[in-house]
């Protein structure tokens, strides 16, 4: 099995619309990977490792090898495009990372002890209001996800930001910016049985 973590390119020397397409039409997938103090390159990757890449969540918040030509180099995946029809990657965007260097990268959520939590054992229900954050760290330090633990939320209450048990060396960068962007993250609402109850 190919690592999930490592993307397979090749070089495509040219740029521009007419060089995508041509490069879609015979399967693959036109990229670029910029970043890291060089020039931006671009890329072709197979169209069918790039889905089978894609289906695992840690890839979006995971340093990756990308190997173009031979030679691999760490980057993260910064965006991607997709067709809106048709299950078919259009474009793809990686952004090198120095390993000694602090980089910015939106991080899964993964919320746990819902129904166990004060609010879910009485009949609530979470809303979530994020489903990832972006979080500064160095690139050793990236964390494939980030839970919230619920255990503590009632009805009527909400986790926030700063409620975050944070990994080391990693930090919210909307929390930087002061108390006014501490957003909830998720909210326990009462359900219609709940209020009946009540």
């Amino acid at each position: 099995m190919s690592n999930v973590f490592e993307f397979v390119a090749d070089s495509r020397g040219q740029s521009g619309k007419s060089a995508a397409r041509r490069a879609r039409r015979s399967g693959s997938v036109p990229a670029v990977i910029y970043g890291g103090h060089r020039e931006p390159q671009m890329l072709a990757l197979s169209h069918n490792e790039v889905i089978k890449h894609l289906a695992h969540e840690a890839v979006y918040s995971h340093v990756l090898d990308v190997t173009i030509d031979g030679k691999t180099e760490k980057a993260i995946l910064k965006g991607v495009q997709r067709h809106p029809a048709k299950f078919q990657v259009l474009h793809m965007d990686f952004l090198r990372v120095e390993m000694t260097e602090l980089l910015k990268v939106h991080v899964p959520l993964h919320f746990v002890n819902e129904s166990s939590s004060i609010g879910g054992k009485k009949g609530g229900i979470v809303a979530h209001a994020m489903i990832d954050v972006e979080v500064s760290c160095l690139p050793g330090a990236l964390p494939d996800y980030i839970e919230v633990d619920l255990v503590g939320l009632d009805i009527g209450e909400s986790a926030h930001l700063s409620d975050i048990v944070l990994p080391a060396g990693v930090e919210i960068l909307a929390l930087a910016q002061g108390v006014e962007h501490d957003h909830p993250v998720a909210s326990m609402m009462a359900s219609k049985a709940s209020k009946d109850e009540a």
